[in-house]
């Protein structure tokens, strides 16, 4: 019997636990490796700040900003009735983080609606697993799930996950938005389902 969402994210979060400080280092320097073969200068690209164990790191953004990007930044915002909002994004500037809910660091104000994840032609997706046709599993709060809909067609959607959290197959609803790729440390740019091809030309 196929596991649960809640089952898969508990094992994964306990895997991801086990790393040692050492393994995580390593991780996040080959993410920003392949990063930098990921933007072309001037395109907009939407990321997001690491939070705990998720793959990912500072350094990762800093390589697109060198590489000429315009960064985004995730604001996580919910309702009067607690319900989960699109994402508005803050552009991402060295040294100028905030902290923000739910344990992220965010850029200060101003921020651009959640319309504005339509200029990006590259999304890095926090994930804790993505299967090989693009479904992703997500931490199940439906920020990205109110988001990802808004994005332009043709923009590569990137799950940035640990090599072993690409799986066969996850559980998905009908509304959910496929991801084009995984971004892998050991593997780099890994593309899932019927993607179009890389983002910015790389064969990775």
């Amino acid at each position: 019997m196929q596991a649960t969402k809640s089952q898969l994210r508990s094992r994964i979060l306990a895997a991801r636990r086990r790393l040692d400080a050492a393994e995580r280092e390593r991780d996040a320097r080959d993410l920003a490796r392949h990063a930098a073969a990921l933007a072309r200068p001037g395109e907009t690209v939407c990321g997001y700040v690491p939070v705990g164990s998720e793959p990912g790191s500072l350094a990762l953004i800093d390589v697109l900003v060198d590489r000429g990007a315009v960064v985004l930044l995730p604001v996580a915002r919910r309702d009067a009735e607690e319900a989960p909002q699109p994402l508005a994004w803050g552009r991402y500037r060295r040294g100028e983080l905030v902290e923000a809910p739910f344990g992220l660091k965010e850029p200060p104000p101003p921020w651009l609606t959640g319309a504005a994840v339509r200029e990006a032609t590259l999304i890095l997706v926090p994930a804790l697993a993505v299967d090989r046709r693009g479904a992703r599993l997500g931490r199940g709060a439906g920020f990205y799930d109110r988001t990802l809909g808004l994005a332009d067609p043709t923009a590569a959607l990137v799950a940035v996950v640990r090599d072993d959290e690409i799986l066969e197959r996850l559980p998905a609803e009908p509304h959910d938005v496929p991801m084009t790729h995984a971004l892998t440390p050991r593997r780099g740019l890994v593309e899932l389902g019927e993607s179009p091809g890389p983002p910015g030309g790389s064969s990775t």
